[in-house]
């Protein structure tokens, strides 16, 4: 069934508003709701099904501007589950704003499950799972018209903005929900668009990311050109042939064959700025497992190690890179054999999002799913979740500690980071212990300080407390202490890694006041391998903002 998109009515203060314009004379359906204010596009309104799209218009006939809109439903239509549609707006042809550096031709910005809005967080992954950017960001907090009204607006290229509810909401109350403000006289053109001929808006160097991200073919020269960064093109020609997946997915897995090479500490810092933090540690991790399939495993064990694998790699993408770099028939051979057991490990989702029914969130929540997940790879399958809740009881109380162990070179932000989390009872920091000692740049006795700190990391476990374990952890050996004296008080791990550019970090190192030698740093940049998702009970991401912007299930 075909939907008109509704008409958006106008703020109270929006100049734009003509006579024949829906105004809203009081916001109260937006007041005292949580609001995201997104960029307002100059295109042409329009949606998505599985089975067709139209304008604002269901019975919109042909143009040319239109034609790669098209295009992209033909790559993403298959993955919208009957039902849904997905309105958002083509700015392939220019309007009365000329664009220079769009990240595509088509954003969205709703998608609706029948009559039903998803709500602004699930709009935005689902969008970018398919491979389609939302408007850009404005503002987002609790509605506040003075601070809407602040809001700044560059007339000469932007049109206006719109204010949705982040939570979702029905058809009928649409008109309640969504409002917009757009420039005065925001049509300024003689001729109508549509009557002229077609001039294409600019595409900026994201769109190569968008691109692949939507199953278009890979132009691998502009890809890397994006992130910044040089590599093998026809392994990347490969994976993008092959692998049948949109999103992130795909992007990881085209980048992964193009840096497979690099170490994988290295590919997560550098890309986490052009792809963001969440694709940025999924390449990584795809570089760091890729030779696995190419060696021989006894197959008595192999769908346990392929469990272990996906809580880091999409398997599917993981055997595609695997196969894609493989440089004789032997390992391509063992891709081939490894990528058929793959078909029979089950997902974690279901035990995820069913022991969150169960348990809730928290701590001791987190604790559980780790114990369940443990137990899952131990059996060599998923547990179901009436499984998992009777094999982790023993944590659901909570009556443990809780270690937060920092991972992440100098000028990452690890201190910051630590300072704003709540309710940490201890710090435990190297730097702070060598500086006791007489100088916080003294390397000289590493053991005598390691020592010391984990004595202190013990002591304040014993007391059930939050500790923060600060230092760089950059490999596995320097956290394999720390994980022992954890495990001794039975503590839920944390690793927070942080994944922050080598160029922000030295600019960072540089201003303080005891910077790290620049030798050091580029050495510490080398060294760098983050831990797998595994390793600890949950893992956080953090980005160059100091937010958590993924964890080990892909939810912040």
């Amino acid at each position: 069934m075909r939907t008109q998109y509704p008409r958006t009515p106008h703020l109270p203060w929006s100049p734009g508003a003509s006579s024949d314009d829906v105004r809203v004379v009081d916001p109260v359906g937006l007041r005292g709701r949580e609001v995201v204010v997104t960029e307002k596009l100059d295109g042409e309104n329009t949606t998505l099904y599985p089975d067709g799209l139209h304008a604002r218009s269901p019975d919109s006939a042909h143009h040319p501007s239109r034609s790669w809109v098209k295009g992209l439903h033909g790559r993403i239509a298959a993955r919208l589950p009957a039902g849904w549609r997905v309105c958002g707006e083509n700015v392939h042809a220019r309007h009365s704003l000329a664009y220079t550096d769009l990240e595509s031709w088509f954003y969205g910005f709703s998608v609706w499950a029948g009559d039903r809005c998803l709500d602004w967080d699930a709009t935005a992954r689902f969008l970018r799972e398919l491979g389609v950017p939302t408007p850009p960001m404005l503002w987002r907090g609790a509605f506040d018209e003075r601070a809407l009204r602040a809001l700044r607006v560059d007339t000469a290229r932007q049109e206006g903005f719109v204010v949705r509810t982040t939570e979702g909401f029905g058809r009928a109350e649409f008109g309640r929900r969504v409002a917009k403000w757009v420039r005065p006289h925001h049509v300024r053109t003689d001729a109508h668009w549509a009557t002229a001929p077609v001039v294409p808006n600019g595409l900026g160097a994201a769109s190569a990311l968008w691109d692949a991200r939507s199953g278009a073919p890979v132009d691998v020269a502009a890809l890397l050109a994006a992130v910044g960064c040089a590599g093998e093109v026809a392994p990347a020609e490969r994976v993008a042939e092959e692998l049948g997946r949109t999103g992130d997915a795909r992007l990881a897995g085209v980048l992964a064959a193009v840096r497979h090479r690099v170490p994988r500490g290295r590919v997560a810092t550098l890309l986490a700025g052009p792809v963001g933090v969440a694709a940025a540690r999924r390449t990584a991790d795809l570089v760091g497992l890729h030779r696995l399939p190419h060696e021989p495993f006894p197959d008595e064990h192999r769908r346990a190690g392929l469990l272990r694998l996906s809580t880091a790699a999409d398997l599917e993408v993981l055997h595609a890179v695997s196969a894609a770099v493989a440089d004789a028939p032997g390992p391509r051979d063992q891709v081939a054999w490894s990528a058929l057991h793959a078909e029979e490990v089950g997902p974690w989702a279901p035990l995820r999002s069913g022991l969150r029914d169960r348990l809730g969130t928290g701590p001791a929540a987190d604790r559980c799913w780790a114990g369940a997940r443990d137990a899952s790879l131990r059996a060599g399958r998923v547990l179901d979740v009436a499984e998992a809740v009777a094999a982790t009881w023993r944590w659901r109380s909570g009556d443990f500690p809780v270690l937060v162990h920092l991972v992440g070179g100098a000028g990452s932000g690890k201190t910051t980071f630590a300072a704003g989390l709540p309710d940490v009872g201890a710090r435990v920091s190297l730097d702070d212990l060598r500086e006791e000692a007489g100088d916080r740049a003294d390397q000289r006795d590493n053991g005598r300080v390691l020592r010391a700190g984990l004595d202190r990391l013990g002591a304040a476990l014993r007391e059930h407390r939050t500790v923060v374990w600060d230092a760089t952890s950059l490999s596995d050996h320097q956290r394999a202490a720390v994980h022992a004296v954890a495990r001794r008080h039975d503590a839920l791990v944390t690793h927070a890694v942080l994944l922050v550019d080598e160029r922000e970090a030295a600019r960072r190192n540089g201003s303080r006041a005891r910077p790290v030698p620049p030798a050091v740093l580029a050495d510490r940049a080398r060294r760098f391998s983050p831990p797998y998702p595994w390793q600890a009970h949950r893992t956080w991401y953090v980005g160059a903002a100091g937010t958590v912007d993924d964890t080990d299930d892909g939810e912040p």
